[in-house]
């Protein structure tokens, strides 16, 4: 039996809130068809891979006042892919409610370790009992996730034989970019084969890199970044206190910077580093060092030896120079594995490939500190490449900037760091109320499409700055959002990741402050979310929607 706690308790009691179009119930949704979509480009190799699912309109929800149809039981699979997200039940438990409300006798079926579930036929039957344990709650935990990837005909034709055995109407995959390129590709294999079983998938991700102009935010995000900032924000109120730490922070988010832009937004901390805007400006790692040296100077020069740098995740493979120093490591441990892995202490292995790299990118693995210089040898990724995660980049800056400043002669003040990595502290946090509201919502409409046989669609709501009384819901075609990119050598229809724009409204934010931030104690404490009170602190959304969207 599932031990709650008295926030569990509480929010159990929480009941979501629906876009107006979904709150008579999904049997009295009419769905409004738009003109055929395309994507923005490659569209001659995008059309050729999904021939039975290219060209779908967009899908928008209005509430018909009457029920449209007679419904029959509805049998659904649901999968959670990838790593977590907040909110992640909530998408679950409005499949669940809006299946039992167009038929008592539906089934959703929730497939165990994410897509490698689906394949292997590893399920349990979701029912009321188990559903109301985790509604309202943060993690996967109810059916746990996994990152199987299903690429093969032959992991396909198993998933259709589980699908044939359940008789199932619909999947729902809920995951990111990769997932949800996964179900279109689903889709348009099922629909080939004639399986008329549907494919939705819904919108995941804290890194917050799954957005366009129909996706808005990926639900998880705000969450996330609510309790990454309130942790920033405890850590600068004991800066300011102690007096004698600068705190280096790296967040979540190796390949877009959403997390670390909107975090330096709500705590206004020194210096936020945006790696989209380091790669555009084609800074090596010195000017970067030299940045965060310029606030350590400026704020030295007051008396105040601390504050706070926002490191992304990705960083490292954004400065063009490490970019390509980390090719070359990956290439030459590839090439040279066998002996390469002959090589019996860290110090070997550093001199050894230090002489194997190209004069072009050498200088830029000795300019690293030593322990930096190990990292980049430890144990691949499944695709052979650095595991960025696992290099300490927030202990890199701290370690130059040190060295730098020892050998200024004008700076007089005080150098000692503190570092950290806030990745799983958000991952699974219990949802805000917005992504509880904005998940329950996402699961209804994942239901209607499944109702209407829609497939290759992912679910919608738009209009989210607005309160959900202004929410817009509907579905949004996934190969509108596919371009062509290199996998494994290999040009291959993916889901392009939004990065963070340098014409933005929050960027531009960013921009607007950052210089007196980074000498000034501006700081702001977010504290915890809170789920009770005032609507506008308790249904608070993020800086980012909120200058983006107005």
């Amino acid at each position: 039996m599932k031990t709650l706690s008295a926030l569990d308790q509480h929010r159990k009691a929480y009941q979501p809130k629906l876009p107006p179009a979904l709150r008579q119930g999904a049997n009295r949704v009419s769905l409004k068809t738009g003109a055929a979509t395309e994507p923005l480009k490659d569209k001659d190799a995008i059309k050729q891979a999904f021939p039975k699912t290219y060209g779908l309109p967009l899908v928008s929800f209005e509430a018909s006042g009457s029920d449209s149809a007679a419904d029959k039981p509805l049998k659904v699979g649901v999968v959670l892919s990838g790593g977590q997200a907040p909110g992640g039940h909530n998408v679950i438990a409005g499949i669940f409610d809006s299946l039992r409300a167009l038929h008592k006798d539906s089934v959703l079926y929730g497939f165990s370790g994410g897509p490698g579930g689906l394949e292997k036929g590893q399920y349990e039957i979701i029912d009321s009992e188990k559903m109301d344990a985790y509604r309202n709650t943060g993690g996967f935990d109810i059916i746990g996730s996994g990152r199987t990837k299903l690429e093969t005909t032959e992991q396909f034709d198993r998933c259709i034989e589980v699908i044939e055995k359940l008789q199932l109407d619909a999947v729902v995959i809920i995951g990111g970019d990769d997932s949800n390129t996964n179900a279109a590709i689903l889709a348009e294999y099922f629909r080939g084969k004639g399986l008329s079983t549907s494919v939705v998938g819904v919108p995941k991700t804290i890194d917050g890199d799954l957005k366009n102009t129909h996706i808005p935010t990926s639900f998880g995000f705000d969450t996330a970044v609510k309790t990454y900032s309130e942790l920033i924000g405890n850590i600068a109120r004991d800066a300011r206190s102690a007096r004698k730490y600068w705190h280096f922070i790296k967040l979540m988010g190796r390949s877009a910077s959403h997390i670390t832009l909107e975090a330096g937004l709500q705590t206004r901390s020194n210096v936020t580093l945006i790696s989209e805007e380091i790669e555009a400006k084609k800074m090596s790692l010195d000017e970067v060092v030299g940045l965060i040296c310029r606030s350590v100077k400026a704020r030295a020069a007051q008396g105040k030896n601390y504050g706070v740098v926002l490191v992304p995740e990705g960083l490292v493979e954004f400065i063009p120079s490490i970019k390509s120093l980390i090719a070359e490591v990956n290439h030459l441990l590839a090439e040279k594995e066998t002996e390469f892995s002959k090589l019996d202490s860290t110090d070997k292995k550093i001199d050894t490939l230090a002489g194997w790299i190209k004069t072009d990118v050498v200088s830029t693995f000795k300019s690293l500190p030593k322990s930096i210089q190990a990292q980049l040898l430890l144990e691949r990724d499944p695709h052979g490449n650095v595991q960025v995660s696992l290099i300490e980049t927030e202990k890199l800056l701290s370690e130059m900037v040190s060295a730098r400043l020892k050998k200024d002669a004008d700076y007089k003040g005080k150098f000692t760091a503190q570092h950290h990595f806030f990745g799983y502290e958000g991952r699974a946090a219990a949802p805000s109320n917005f992504d509880a509201d904005y998940c329950y919502g996402l699961g209804s409409v994942a239901a209607v499409l499944i109702r209407n046989g829609k497939t290759g669609y992912m679910a919608s709501i738009r209009n989210l700055s607005k309160g959900v009384d202004h929410w817009e819901a509907g579905g949004i075609p996934i190969t509108m959002m596919f371009n062509m990119e290199t996998r494994h050598g290999k040009l291959k229809p993916v889901i392009q990741k939004a990065l963070v724009e340098l014409t933005s409204p929050a960027f531009e934010e960013l921009v607007k402050h950052r210089d007196a931030w980074e000498v000034e104690d501006a700081y702001l404490f977010p504290g915890p979310i809170q789920y009770f009170g005032p609507s506008e602190i308790a249904d608070a959304i993020t800086k980012t929607l909120m200058l983006e969207m107005g």
